[in-house]
């Protein structure tokens, strides 16, 4: 017996050790990066300049392969169906989190089939008004719209949208009962505020806050958790008076669940150092964005954590995208 535990230990401490030869030497192939959304957007940006760094950083190239399509989910079955073995990663959007609340089928299982590497930055959204809404604060639109409910209205970038979802969960928070008008992108939502089509919205900081600037809006709040670097004179929702809100669109590095946890380690190290640097931190700034890195442990409880929020959203609301 003492000698087949003896045998099990050096098998085991073989593993180990080839394992961990085996990061060393990764990559010794070009990686693919998929980014389950189309070319241009935030992620895409974000998902560029981070392959660029990796491949610098590791000695081989890191290939951006874009996926878009049915929300993202073409490109993450894909990933999920990619053999664990490093050469297959993944970058997210928090529509990661949402999708499966919207969808009646979602080819893979969110939490079982990825392995969490870290995040890697987050845009805020501003809470914005028309310039000529009787209300200069949060408290203020919550008292107006308590008072006249179901007579204010929110634009958004389409159904199921982060800026759908944020208007939405301010709508749960509150009690208060909004009118929800979907645009066909964000651009054209913004515009609607401006020209008093409707009178609120949730845009990402970056495509609104020139417009704030100029005095073509208010903005009431910004939905993260801290104030922003960029605009640290537009309080929280929180400290406006709502509790605990917080919406943003962060993006984050996945792999195939089952990657040698070597691997992972080499690839969060390596990631978060990146992000260190002050070439990332001018870069992020520059596209309004803010850099943000955690534990594959602490991405791992805030994917089941948003999991939990976005479906007590979407239910509340009864947002559907698709047929159930």
């Amino acid at each position: 017996m003492q000698r087949i535990v003896l045998i099990c230990i050096i098998i085991a401490s073989a593993v180990v050790a080839t394992s961990v030869r085996a990061a060393d030497m990764y990559p010794v192939k070009p990686v693919r990066m998929i980014v389950p959304y189309v070319a241009g957007g935030n992620a895409d940006i974000q998902a560029r300049y981070m392959a660029e760094r990796l491949s610098e950083a590791l000695g081989k190239q890191f290939v951006v392969d874009n996926r878009g399509g049915a929300n993202g989910m073409i490109g993450l079955e894909l990933a999920a169906r990619s053999p664990p073995d490093g050469y297959t990663i993944l970058l997210v959007a928090n529509t990661f989190t949402v999708s499966p609340s919207l969808f009646s089928k979602v080819p893979y299982d969110t939490v079982k089939d990825f392995q969490p590497i870290t995040l890697i930055g987050e845009t805020p959204e501003l809470f914005i008004g028309n310039t000529a809404l009787a209300a200069s604060s949060v408290k203020e639109v919550v008292a107006l719209a308590k008072s006249r409910p179901g007579q204010l209205n929110y634009g958004s970038s389409g159904n199921g949208s982060p800026s759908h979802l944020a208007g939405a969960l301010l709508e749960l928070m509150t009690g208060i009962k909004l009118v929800h008008v979907p645009y066909k992108g964000m651009a054209p939502s913004n515009l609607g505020v401006m020209t008093g089509q409707i009178q609120l919205g949730f845009p990402s900081f970056t495509s609104v806050h020139p417009h704030v600037k100029a005095g073509k809006l208010k903005a009431f709040a910004i939905t993260t958790k801290s104030r922003s670097a960029l605009a640290p004179d537009i309080p929280t929702m929180d400290e406006a008076g709502v509790r605990g809100y917080e919406a943003s669109i962060w993006n984050g590095i996945l792999v195939p669940a089952g990657t040698p946890k070597a691997i992972v380690n080499r690839l969060h190290e390596t990631i978060v150092q990146i992000l260190k640097s002050p070439q990332a931190q001018e870069r992020y700034a520059n596209v309004g964005a803010e850099i943000r890195y955690n534990s594959p442990e602490e991405f791992q409880a805030l994917i089941r954590t948003e999991l939990a929020k976005w479906a007590k959203v979407i239910k509340a609301a009864g947002i559907r995208v698709d047929e159930r």
